[in-house]
This record gives structure tokens, C-alpha cells and sequence, in this order.
């Protein structure tokens, strides 16, 4: 961390120079850039702060705020939250929250492994909150002290980490993007100074309206985690891998993203604003399967036994999707709602539909409307609100 002595604001020193060669990249400036974060990296990983700090006052960055290089020596700052457990104060223990969820996975690893009767290769997965000691909670949701962490491990045989590793940064690649992520608004980061445990890692990072920043982290452990449980538990998590007749302690690779970052990802990449026809329209470009609300069913009118027969649809249709009935105001003026709270399908019930059993779909996002059987309503919102669409495409 670093101080700025006429703001007395306090900042990660490594952010500052990050941000700074993002400003590089957006102007062209891209060999510039990677030779400054790699610089960075070189002396984060000799641990030559004072020379981090004058890589800093080089390169002119400046406080924000101030706008001045007047800067503190830079210090290391501890990550992790302290605390103490114990019911009396003189006997109290020092523990820290945790900042990851991995551990308690290495913890449990030979018990899910043997009452599963799985084969290395095979990831567990876990959801959980994660703390961290961040100098500055900042943009909203992205940076906070409290969060939620969704990390897997995956167990694969020593000497085929590297591969499972690169399968792994492609597979995740692709998820992002099946999601509907634009491929120009995703890259991947290859890290230049590497944790203690790895031999390889990854981010996967979005551009944001304040730059590209990670979203989702991939590493090549090693063995480092469950070796370190076994010397220091004195208990063996080695798997005895029937193909090659070998004990081993398994290589891990671990993908880890913040559910926070990723809903925030996902707000913002479908956040619409465009004109149609002179006028302006806002929407939420959600995908069908992760739009909270799949179908809203509207009666064009209140009256002539169509919010009955509105009715029988939301009674077939809402215990298999989440579906919203609405009757007030117009029925444009109801799109527009919909179209806010990003819900794919409208479904409007006219006079029509009292006579033949058909009503009019319209798509949030080409506003396309299309003339459909009540019976066909069940399927077509199966098929497109799945999440096997977006396995598919991964």
C-alpha cells in the first residue's frame, strides 16, 4: 500500500500502476503497457517495494484526488481479516477470517473423493463468503471486504496439470461468452508474478465502464495445498490412482470467481440503451436462462373474459418459470416494464384469443412480435430459458 501525504488518501500501489498502463492500452499504447505492468511484476516478485515506489514517481502516476506525486513509501499490508475466538479475553485466540474458500475443499478431499468413489481426474465445487482487507471498497460491487466466492478444484494426475490447465482457461473462456458476453469485451491476462503455490495462472477480465478488470482467476496449484494438510495434519491425502497403480498426492487447478463481480459483469454488459424509429428505448439484454423473469402475460383490456383467460395461461405456466401478470396501463407502456426489468417474452392474450386459442409473443430484443398456440407456450419457453443452451455452447 502507498499514501498520498496531501489527499491522506491510502491505495494499493499495484492498482495505481495497473490503472495507469490501462490508460497506455486505450491509447494505442499497448507495448508501453504490458513493459509496465511486467516491470511491476519483476519487483513485486524480488520484493523491492522502494523500487515499486519509484517505478511509480517514473512513471508520474498521481493521486486522483490531489493530483500530486507526493507519495509515502510503499508498505506491505496483511490481506486477511484478524480476529479473536475464545470466551475469555486473556486466553483468546488470534484466528483470521478466511480469504478463499479453497481450504475447507483440501480439508474434505479424501472424504468426498472415497464416499463419492470418484477418479482423478474430478473437481469439487463450493459457494461461500470470502473476506478480505482491502485498503479502498470501491466501484460499487467490484472491489468489497465481504463476498461471495464460487471456487472448484479439479484433482488431475501430476505432470498433466499444465494441459487440464489450458482445457480449464478455454472452457471458462467459453462460458462467459455463452452467457452472452461479447468476445471484444473479454481477455484473457497471463499473470507475470505468480503466487507461492503456482506454476501457472490466468484472470479472465471484462471491460467494465471503469476499464477491464477480473472477474474470474485460473490456477495451476500444484500439489502445494494438499501437501501442505498432510504435513502439517500428519495425516496422508494421497490417492491411490488405479490406471497407473500409484499413490500420489493429485496436482489441482483451480478456477475461482466472486458471484458479486459476476452478477455486477453481467448488469452491466446488458444494460441497452439504443433508438428506434427516433426514439429512445432501455432494456436489459439478459440472456433467456438467466433473466429473473422469463415471460410477463398481459391482457390487452380488463375486461370481455380476457384477464381469465390470462389467467389459465399463468396457472400452465408458473410453476416451471417465473411469470409476471400484469393488466394496468397500456399495453406499450407495459412492454417498456418488462423490457426494464429485462424479461425476454411478453405474452399478450387479445380478442383473437378467444377464438382460436393463439397469442402474440413479443422479443424483448428485436421487439418482433409473432402469432403462436397457447400449447406451443410451454415448449418454447422450455427451450430457450434452458440452461442446456448455454452447456451447449460451452
Amino acid at each position: 500500500m502507498i499514501d498520498n501525504k496531501d489527499s491522506k488518501k491510502r491505495y494499493r500501489a499495484d492498482v495505481l500502476i495497473e490503472e495507469h498502463a490501462a490508460r497506455f492500452e486505450e491509447a494505442g499504447e499497448v507495448a508501453r503497457a504490458q513493459a509496465l505492468v511486467a516491470e511491476m511484476g519483476r519487483l513485486l516478485e524480488a520484493e523491492d517495494l522502494a523500487g515499486v515506489r519509484d517505478l511509480i514517481i517514473r512513471e508520474g502516476i498521481s493521486c486522483p484526488l490531489s493530483g500530486t506525486t507526493n507519495w509515502t513509501e510503499v508498505r506491505q499490508f496483511n490481506l486477511m481479516f484478524s480476529t479473536q475466538v475464545g470466551s475469555v479475553a486473556e486466553d483468546a485466540s488470534t484466528i483470521y477470517l478466511r480469504p478463499e474458500t479453497a481450504q475447507g475443499i483440501f480439508v474434505n478431499f479424501l472424504n468426498v473423493q472415497k464416499t463419492a468413489r470418484m477418479k482423478v481426474p474430478f473437481g469439487i465445487a463450493q459457494i461461500g463468503k470470502a473476506f478480505r482487507n482491502e485498503i479502498v471498497a470501491r466501484q460499487f460491487i467490484f472491489r468489497m471486504r465481504e463476498f461471495e466466492q464460487m471456487e472448484m478444484q479439479f484433482f488431475v494426475r501430476p505432470g498433466s496439470e499444465l494441459d487440464w490447465y489450458q482445457q480449464w482457461a478455454s472452457t471458462r473462456m467459453k462460458w462467459h461468452l455463452a452467457l452472452g458476453i461479447p468476445e471484444e469485451k473479454l481477455r484473457r491476462h497471463d499473470h507475470e508474478k505468480l503466487a507461492h503455490y503456482a506454476n501457472a495462472a490466468l484472470d479472465i477480465e471484462y471491460k467494465f465502464p471503469f476499464g477491464f478488470k477480473e472477474v474470474e482467476g485460473i490456477h495451476s496449484r500444484t500439489d502445494f495445498d494438499l501437501k501442505s494438510h498432510q504435513t502439517f495434519s500428519k495425516k496422508k491425502q494421497q490417492y491411490f490412482d488405479p490406471e497407473i497403480n500409484q499413490n500420489y498426492i493429485p496436482y489441482v487447478i483451480e478456477t475461482s470467481i466472486g458471484a458479486d463481480r459476476l452478477f455486477l459483469m453481467t448488469l452491466c454488459n446488458a444494460y441497452v440503451q439504443e433508438e428506434v424509429e427516433g426514439k429512445s428505448r432501455t432494456y436489459l439484454k439478459f440472456h433467456p436462462a438467466i433473466a429473473p423473469v422469463k415471460a410477463a402475460i398481459l391482457p390487452l383490456t380488463k375486461k370481455d373474459g380476457l384477464p381469465e383467460k390470462a389467467n389459465e395461461i399463468v396457472q400452465a405456466l408458473k410453476y416451471d418459470f417465473n411469470i409476471i401478470y400484469e393488466e394496468a396501463a397500456s399495453i406499450g407502456k407495459r412492454y417498456t416494464r418488462q423490457d426494464l426489468i429485462g424479461t425476454p417474452f411478453c405474452i399478450a392474450v387479445d380478442h383473437q384469443t378467444l377464438e382460436d386459442d393463439t397469442v402474440t409473443i413479443r422479443h424483448r430484443d428485436t421487439t418482433e412480435q409473432e402469432r403462436v398456440p397457447i400449447a406451443s407456450l410451454h415448449e418454447r419457453l422450455s427451450n430457450a430459458c434452458s440452461f442446456r443452451r448455454i452447456f451447449e455452447l460451452c
